[in-house]
């Protein structure tokens, strides 16, 4: 008797039919996405963040080009994953981060993130913030925003909100914030840049507007309970939008592929889950900015989401 063909029986996760899409057309969108917010960061920031960007991009397809070689793979450079996720990674890094933390935090995304768990779709984590939680947490200095204030006159709004209470951002200009003229991630405070990419890989379908409308109604809620309950201490919902990484998580990182759920319940369950915690962080944790820990912890809870699936047709 013949052993039972293992690959028969395999049953993936849905569609199963394709439109013909490659990965390496899903990361040149993603790429082109992220470009305008890329442009804005280098007008507002300079070389500096120029720098940041090319060597988080090219550490990251180094570090996957020696994984493959010494796993003995196939490279898969050509995709432009690596591409994809050293950029997303440089977005959350200051301006004023030095060239050796650029490129270790983004070969460890590469190496950690997403080439421990396997091929591409593998990893249970968004792979960029793998990198930024190891270079956050170890050296927390060095990936402080404030450091870039010597050699530029913008302020780090969610710093002072943390550090000096609501009256030190009361007069901040909201139009000054939506033109990426604030400290912090040097690509994801490019509020303007991310809602024109964010749109765009919505309208091309290339990622679902459930998780982004989850994330920022959640964000929304959230602040809005809490500035309901006190406004002479609490920040208002537009202010925590249009500050920090809210944004670029909720469009770029939020809705990454494989630490996502792919069903529209549990999607919108995701978004408003990471909209909850990121202000949730931001009032009462230690970090000005949660967005980034706020995914990773949503990541954790895909596996439970996952379960939440549809009745079948005709069951009561």
């Amino acid at each position: 008797m013949k052993p039972l063909n293992p690959f028969a029986l395999t049953v993936s996760v849905p569609p199963h039919r394709h439109c013909g899409t490659t990965v390496r057309d899903r990361m040149l969108m993603i790429l082109m996405a992220m470009l305008p917010a890329a442009v804005m960061a280098a007008m507002t920031f300079g070389m500096p963040a120029v720098r940041v960007m090319a060597l988080s991009m090219a550490a990251a397809v180094l570090a996957e080009m020696a994984c493959d070689y010494f796993m003995d793979r196939e490279t898969d450079v050509h995709d432009l994953n690596a591409f994809a996720v050293g950029l997303s990674f440089a977005f959350l890094l200051p301006a004023s981060a030095p060239w050796w933390l650029a490129a270790f935090g983004s070969a460890a995304s590469i190496v950690l993130g997403k080439m421990v768990f396997g091929p591409l779709g593998g990893s249970p984590f968004c792979a960029p913030l793998i990198g930024w939680a190891i270079c956050r947490i170890s050296w927390p200095a060095y990936m402080d925003a404030n450091a870039s204030m010597l050699a530029t006159d913008l302020t780090y709004p969610l710093a002072q909100l943390k550090d000096f209470g609501l009256d030190a951002v009361q007069i901040t200009d909201t139009r000054q914030l939506f033109l990426g003229k604030q400290l912090g991630g040097l690509g994801a405070v490019q509020i303007a840049g991310v809602l024109l990419g964010g749109m765009l890989l919505v309208l091309r379908k290339h990622i679902s507007s459930i998780i982004p409308v989850g994330v920022i109604g959640g964000a929304a809620l959230t602040a809005f309970l809490f500035h309901w309950l006190d406004p002479s201490i609490y920040a208002s919902p537009a202010f925590h939008l249009l500050t920090g990484s809210t944004l670029f998580g909720a469009f770029f990182l939020a809705t990454d592929g494989p630490s996502s759920p792919n069903r529209q319940v549990p999607m919108l369950l995701f978004g408003l889950l990471i909209g909850a915690l990121v202000i949730i962080i931001r009032v009462y944790g230690a970090y000005a900015d949660g967005m980034p820990f706020a995914i990773l912890l949503a990541n954790l809870f895909t596996p439970v989401l996952e379960r939440i699936r549809p009745k079948p047709f005709g069951r009561r």
